[in-house]
């Protein structure tokens, strides 16, 4: 690879492609130099994705150089954009300079007169990156050729190619093996094999001969080094034999193991991809194009990439949302499944916000961008899937000890297996050919898949189903949970209660009641606030100096006098009672309403009592059911009053309920049931419950759900479905139980296998096929999660 000319430092967190690794060994080593470079803070390296995930400051080219001495190499890739608005010199040179400052571009050239811009940069560097750039240098992005393009298919088609001329040049061999065993001597004469060998050995096998080199270099070993050992030395074997005229050849010895691993080379390729497919289908949600709408109102078609915020933009039925935005114009039924996993249609009129990559089925549509590029949930959603792919569980730690010392061992057992025939009695040849079959048939990659492409299949199959999980150790504390604690209002309840009731006291009109509760949460974004603006209509005056009390309620000033709007708490610290309004009171809570008081502190005296009905969601009880039959127990967490809260519990069977409790109190009731054993999961969707979500063993956001919930999460559900708890714990038991089955199968493997081998139970030949399946098994095996489906 070119030097690297691209100075700028990466900003908190890039995704490095390197290309080179073949085993657990191999990425470990690739860890090891890049934690070396000065300005990393962090590294993680995934063998199953082929990326080093990194956050820090060093500049690339010393990231680059850091692999490369390592004896690997960073993937680049070249790109042709058109830049529009240029009119000098100083226009191109402005141009070079804004590109070169994107992270994860190398090199930069700019051509005045075509209006191009030719870059080196890194594969994960997208348009819409770029176009961003350009717009804040004052130019624009005017053609994007990759929009068009088709995938390149290319690199497939070679390696299956590849497999098809090795297994034609070493099907003389396999005939010739099945002669043996039929006690047939079918094997073609000497210098036919020779000549059918050599362009196996050191043309489709020449990869081997300089990943090896590499990893010696670095003082270390990996997979490639032992195949080009052990097909080595019986392809060095059998020539001397055939020079000095001996009729016992090693030829398909070397010939058929280099087959078997390039076979199972491309179907661990092919695997991997799909392990990773969760990605490539986030990211195919998105249109190459989009109709824009001019100053006039026509529409134009421009590339996805040249979208900006505040565009008006044209959906027609059929087509997939360009960008996040608000409908202005239209309304139609749109499908969300491929983003949030949820099946039927949602309609969609002016107001409502619309997300990249979804459908409209119905109907035509004028939406306001909101969010463009790496902006939109989408991609959003594609980045949380990636950084979760790409992340470490925890029992990767002991994989990462096996695979350090892997390779040598393997070679000091191929070495004994060598001199202990030796001493046996047995001929140098026979003695070699067992050595060669220990050095084929160990296999770290198997050790190094197994871990990551379970994690990739599970989170992918969880993001399908609208499942967002942050990590691996996210995954593994989500398999592990004995107890699910709820937050009632919007999650389990649907969080758009409504106003049931509202009690004057005596003397003081229904109106005026209504109008003073209204102007106090004039201010307020509370779902109860909403429900009594709904009830009292538009254009209500908001009271002065409101201010909002946690957990109690608000406050304002109408007319000069301070009132108070709030829970029973608040009605508590006021000194006063329910009085009058007992029964009422009583009545409401009975049915399950939460309850407000209108207060006048000054007084003190209760204005009027605010009841309001939420009904709960249609799958909470389903949810309930669900976790109790995993064996999981259930609880609720709310601020409201005890008896709503009991209302509710009782209608979805929830035995264990801690009510009236305060946002800060929420976090310490989490602790006390962490402090009695329990691994706790906590499931919200407000800002009153970041805390509870954070100091959970995991911490559940619905989608629906405000910022600072879903950035204290876990784990965050894409839609507003309490089903899909138990789902995510489904999942997640799943997953870890294919990680240990991958672990199980990757250990005993090599094992069984490698004493097997020394002792002469297996040719070199077999053993190549062996270790070719055993990691096309632990691939296959996480394939598996790919089927799951939530309930």
């Amino acid at each position: 690879m070119a030097a690297m000319s691209g100075t700028a430092p990466f900003p908190n967190s890039l995704s490095l492609p390197i290309s080179g690794m073949t085993c657990a060994s191999c990425a470990g080593r690739v860890e090891r130099a890049l934690r070396k470079v000065p300005g990393v803070e962090e590294v993680s390296v995934n063998l199953a994705t082929e990326q080093a995930r990194l956050s820090g400051t060093a500049p690339l080219p010393a990231l680059a150089e850091a692999v490369r001495a390592a004896g690997y190499e960073v993937q680049e890739e070249s790109r042709d954009i058109g830049v529009s608005g240029m009119t000098c010199a100083s226009c191109a040179n402005r141009v070079k300079r804004a590109l070169e400052k994107v992270p994860g571009v190398l090199e930069a050239s700019v051509n005045l007169a075509t209006e191009q811009a030719h870059l080196r940069l890194l594969p994960t560097v997208e348009d819409a990156t770029l176009a961003a750039a350009l717009q804040k240098a004052g130019y624009a992005l005017a053609v994007t050729p990759e929009e068009q393009a088709e995938p390149d298919h290319a690199p497939d088609r070679r390696a299956a190619a590849e497999v098809g001329f090795a297994f034609a040049l070493a099907a003389p061999f396999l005939i010739g093996m099945l002669g043996m065993a039929l006690g047939r001597d079918w094997m073609p004469p000497g210098w036919v094999q020779l000549a059918l060998a050599a362009p196996l050995q050191f043309w489709l096998g020449a990869r081997f001969y300089r990943a090896g080199w590499r990893a010696l270099r670095a003082g270390t070993g990996n997979m490639d080094l032992l195949v080009a050992m052990g097909t080595s030395a019986a392809f060095g074997l059998s020539v001397v034999q055939l020079l000095r005229g001996e009729h016992h050849l090693y030829f398909e010895a070397a010939a058929v193991v280099i087959a078997f691993v390039l076979l199972g080379r491309f179907f661990e390729h092919r695997a991997k991809r799909a392990t990773g497919a969760a990605i490539s289908a986030l990211l195919a949600l998105r249109p190459r194009t989009a109709r824009r709408l001019d100053q006039a109102g026509h529409e134009e078609e421009v590339p996805l990439a040249a979208l900006r915020v505040g565009d008006r933009i044209v959906v027609r039925p059929g087509e997939r949302v360009p960008a996040d935005g608000v409908v202005e114009e239209g309304a139609a039924g749109l499908d969300e499944s491929a983003l949030t996993g949820e099946s039927r249609a949602v309609e969609k009129t002016v107001g409502d916000a619309v997300s990249t990559g979804t459908v409209s089925l119905d109907g035509r549509l004028v939406l306001r961008a909101r969010a463009v590029g790496g902006d939109t949930r989408l991609a959003q959603v594609a980045a949380l899937v990636q950084a979760a792919q790409a992340s470490r569980a925890p029992v990767q730690k002991l994989v990462d000890r096996v695979s350090a010392v892997f390779v040598p061992v393997v070679v000091g057992i191929a070495l004994l297996t060598l001199l202990g025939w030796l001493l046996a009695g047995a001929g140098l040849a026979v003695a070699l050919l067992h050595a060669v079959a220990v050095l084929v048939i160990a296999c770290p990659c198997a050790l190094g898949l197994a871990t990551p492409a379970a994690i990739m299949a599970g989170t992918g199959a969880a993001a399908r189903a609208g499942i967002l999980i942050r990590d691996a150790a996210a995954l593994e504390q989500a398999g592990r949970i004995e107890l699910v604690v709820f937050d009632k209002t919007g999650t389990l309840t649907q969080g758009k209660p409504s106003l049931a009731a509202l009690h004057p006291a005596r003397g003081i009109a229904l109106e005026d009641a209504l109008q003073i509760a209204a102007r106090l949460q004039a201010g307020s974004e509370h779902p109860l606030a909403r429900a009594v603006l709904a009830m009292a209509g538009e254009n209500v005056r908001p009271a002065e100096a409101f201010r909002a009390l946690p957990g109690r309620g608000v406050e304002g000033v109408l007319d000069g006098r301070r009132l108070v709007l709030g829970s029973g708490r608040l009605l508590e610290e006021s000194g006063l009672t329910s009085g009058p309004l007992a029964e009422a009171a009583a009545q409401h809570a009975a049915r399950g309403h939460t309850l407000s008081w209108l207060i006048d502190p000054a007084k003190p005296a209760v204005l009027a009592l605010l009841a309001f009905e939420d009904a709960p969601r249609v799958t909470s009880g389903t949810a309930v059911r669900s976790l109790k039959a995993q064996g999981v127990g259930v609880a609720m967490l709310t601020g409201d009053s005890p008896e709503a809260a009991s209302a509710v519990a009782s209608t979805l069977g929830i035995e264990t309920v801690a009510a009236g409790v305060l946002p800060a109190q929420k976090a310490e009731r989490i602790a006390a049931w962490r402090a009695e054993g329990r691994r706790v999961a906590m499931v919200g969707d407000g800002v009153n419950d970041a805390a509870a979500l954070a100091s959970a063993d995991l911490g559940i956001a619905m989608g629906s759900g405000t910022d600072a919930a879903i950035a204290a999460a876990h784990v965050t559900l894409l839609r507003p479905d309490p089903v899909l708890v138990p789902a995510t714990l489904a999942i997640t038991r799943r997953t870890l139980a294919k990680i240990r089955q991958n672990l199980l199968w990757a250990f005993a493997f090599n094992a069984l296998g490698i004493p097997l081998a020394a002792l002469g139970g297996l040719s070199p030949a077999l053993a190549g096929a062996a270790m070719a399946f055993s990691s096309v098994a632990v691939l296959g095996n996480a394939l598996l999660l790919a089927r799951w489906r939530a309930a």
